[in-house]
């Protein structure tokens, strides 16, 4: 009996050596953010690289694009309002990479100012999950009631071993059912995405919440020229005060559409410079009535787009953008159309996070600001398995054909500008889309 006792304790160590925990991942440190920013003359990528470690170094590359004048931004961290690392970072005259290295001394919410601009975000806290600790937890107590076990059989205690020997199974199975069930288990928001980041929820991701609704109110948005540039200011539409709570989406806290008299489109990412308000250069502008719309996404919202409309003074004379051919396939009101534009060459860049852009305005019977649908549209990049992060503008590698799939929903004449990076360089190409009536668009 002793001896089958002690054999039994040997076999349960052997598969206790032998099951290794499929180890559930707990709050990711996150990829890098790009953020756009149109800050006063300059087209701008911020990058905030990734946080290794915590207190560590924050590696930040700005992006420069063609156009953009030689000089010198100041990096600087802030968290609780008060400076705690800056750096300088001199921009040459030839577009591309820029580093400066700042440094964090503790997890959750932060603020990067570039010059007046400042870019909120989160330094996430690397915490296990409650299943990695369901994990480890049961195969640690396990190990602990195996060498109880098996000293209790060594003094001759075989019948007193059997407690410790079920309370070794008990823990494998509880490790072994947390560490199987741990990847079908959906992963926590990433913090700062449903509530307003604190230190305390950054620091307890998995912490529950009495809040089921995370949605909040639409926002209202004012613009209006101060000199040259472009201010917008965005009010929560329920208790009117400044909206300071935008998420990075694709790339920019505001994908901001600007159509001049003539149809000329300008596509700028204002910066923000106080909380709910926003701000980008409307340089070399057309005068008279220009159409505006603004994309945001709110945090614990879906995506938002604001219209509207601002005089502009100004005297410069209409713009010409570039060409490049196009296949259209053209399909019935409400049916999906495809339009393909063609660069010649294999070199094109991503920009904000994908291959292409399509601004859709219409159906045109004035100007664009009375045009009842505005749409943003994007030819994404190949999926590339197995990589934390997307490909940067540093790889000059795609293209040259870049296709758009979009369901005009009303006949008649469509604007539509087709918007890739080429050497730095955004390249815009306009062109007029005739959509003919189906019988479902008829009725």
């Amino acid at each position: 009996m002793k001896r089958r006792g002690v054999t039994l304790l040997l076999a349960l160590a052997a598969l206790l050596g032998i099951a290794a925990p499929a180890l559930a991942d707990g709050a990711q440190s996150g990829a890098d953010i790009h953020v756009a920013q149109s800050l006063g003359d300059r087209e701008l990528t911020v990058i905030i690289r990734r946080v290794a470690e915590v207190p560590g170094p924050v590696h930040v590359d700005v992006v420069t694009h063609a156009g953009t004048p030689p000089g010198e931004l100041t990096l600087t961290l802030r968290a609780a309002g008060a400076p705690s690392s800056t750096a300088k970072v001199v921009l040459g005259a030839t577009p591309g990479f820029h580093s400066g290295l700042l440094h964090v001394d503790r997890p959750g919410p932060w603020e990067l100012a570039v010059d007046e601009a400042t870019i909120p975000f989160v330094v996430p806290a690397l915490v296990p999950s409650p299943w990695e600790n369901a994990t480890y937890g049961g195969f640690i107590a396990a190990g602990v009631l195996l060498l109880a076990a098996l000293l209790l059989a060594v003094f001759g205690k075989v019948g007193l071993a059997l407690v410790p020997t079920a309370g070794m199974v008990a823990a494998v199975a509880a490790g072994v059912t947390a560490a199987l069930l741990a990847p079908s288990i959906p992963p926590v928001a990433a913090p700062g995405t449903q509530l307003d980041p604190t230190y305390d929820n950054v620091m307890n991701p998995y912490e529950r919440t009495s809040i089921v609704e995370f949605s909040r109110p639409p926002v209202n948005m004012v613009p209006g020229m101060d000199g040259k540039d472009l201010v917008l200011s965005l009010t929560d539409g329920s208790s009117g005060r400044p909206v300071d709570d935008l998420l990075v989406h694709d790339s920019a806290f505001i994908h901001l559409v600007v159509v001049s008299p003539s149809g000329h489109l300008r596509h700028l990412h204002p910066v923000r410079t106080a909380p709910g308000e926003f701000r980008a250069r409307l340089s070399d502008a057309e005068q008279g009535t220009h159409a505006v719309a603004a994309e945001i996404a709110r945090r614990g919202g879906g995506v938002q787009l604001l219209r509207s409309s601002v005089e502009v003074s100004g005297t410069a004379a209409p713009r010409h953008d570039a060409t490049a051919e196009t296949a259209m396939e053209i399909r019935d009101a409400g049916r999906p159309s495809t339009i393909t534009a063609k660069f010649g060459e294999r070199d094109l860049q991503p920009w904000l996070g994908m291959l292409g852009h399509m601004i859709v305005v219409g159906p045109i019977t004035g100007t664009a600001v009375n045009a009842p649908i505005w749409a943003h549209v994007h030819s994404m990049l190949p999926q590339t398995p197995g990589l934390p992060d997307r490909p940067d503008e540093s790889v000059a590698a795609y293209g040259p054909d870049v296709p758009f799939t979009y369901s005009f929903p009303l006949p008649g004449r469509y604007l539509v500008w087709i918007q890739v990076e080429r050497d730095y360089s955004v390249v815009t190409v306009p062109k007029v889309v005739d959509v003919p009536a189906g019988k479902v668009a008829s009725k």
